[in-house]
């Protein structure tokens, strides 16, 4: 390799991803349908209206981005599933990488101009998109392989409580989009796994933090039923004007609608 290449090689992103996951707890392990959808608004100016020609026939498309919230690596990573034991992190789809560089498979909705609406993604808002490349199931796709330290993980089933639903449809017509996927992400596997997660033991059941809201769970066999969702605020915090999450409305008349114990 060229010295000069193998000491700097600059790269300009080709657009922006725009979604409402914001903070990297909000993101899922890898892309499914509980995720938010989002919309990767391409730079003007430089002719990608051509480049995006034939996209609109893709279903699903490969998204090469950074990891703009990871400014440090590390060689090795706790994975999020696989037990407690540190793997190298080429060993992983970390986002602690010598270069910040990831890779989303998504779903393409519809194409507008410059922004091309997905769904089911994993990015981050703000992520940078270096390249787009379409998914070829031929050529990308191989049943059953996975890493060695993947193959025993046991995945439970997450179970939402009929109150817990409630909740939710509350919460999402509010504005809270998110908690829905974390829930889902971060309790099927390893849900009691502290040194992964915001989870305590309270009781003869389980707690998890989301932001402010707090989500009580039981794990039976292979299954995480979520009894209840509540507010991480008290009396008195909800007294005080402060409200740095900008949130403490919402959280009244949650505690309005919901009384503890109904």
């Amino acid at each position: 390799m060229d010295e000069a290449m193998a000491q700097s090689i600059a790269m300009n992103p080709i657009g922006v991803f725009h979604s409402s996951q914001v903070e990297p707890y909000e993101a899922g392990r890898q892309p499914d349908d509980m995720h938010a959808d989002g919309v990767i608004e391409l730079t003007a100016g430089n002719n990608f209206e051509q480049a995006l020609t034939g996209l609109e026939g893709c279903e699903r498309i490969w998204v090469i981005f950074l990891f703009h919230h990871n400014p440090n690596w590390n060689p090795m990573v706790l994975p999020p599933r696989g037990g407690n034991h540190k793997v190298g992190v080429f060993a992983t789809r970390s986002p602690y990488r010598p270069n910040s560089i990831g890779m989303s498979c998504v779903k393409v909705s519809r194409i507008d101009k410059l922004k091309i609406f997905v769904s089911g993604a994993d990015l981050l808002d703000g992520s940078p998109i270096l390249d787009i490349k379409p998914y070829i199931a031929y050529a990308d796709s191989f049943p059953g392989v996975e890493p060695a330290w993947l193959k025993n993980t046991l995945r439970h089933q997450v179970v939402l409580s009929d109150q817990v639903i409630k909740h939710l449809e509350f919460l999402e017509e509010a504005g809270l989009s998110q908690l829905r996927g974390f829930l889902s992400h971060q309790l099927e596997y390893e849900p009691t796994n502290s040194k992964k997660k915001r989870v305590k033991m309270q009781g003869d059941h389980f707690v998890i933090a989301y932001r402010t809201w707090r989500a009580s769970f039981r794990v039976i066999e292979q299954t995480v039923e979520v009894l209840n969702l509540s507010s991480g605020y008290s009396i008195d915090d909800l007294a005080m004007n402060e409200d740095p999450y900008n949130d403490k409305d919402l959280h009244r008349r949650f505690k309005t609608l919901f009384p503890v114990g109904d």
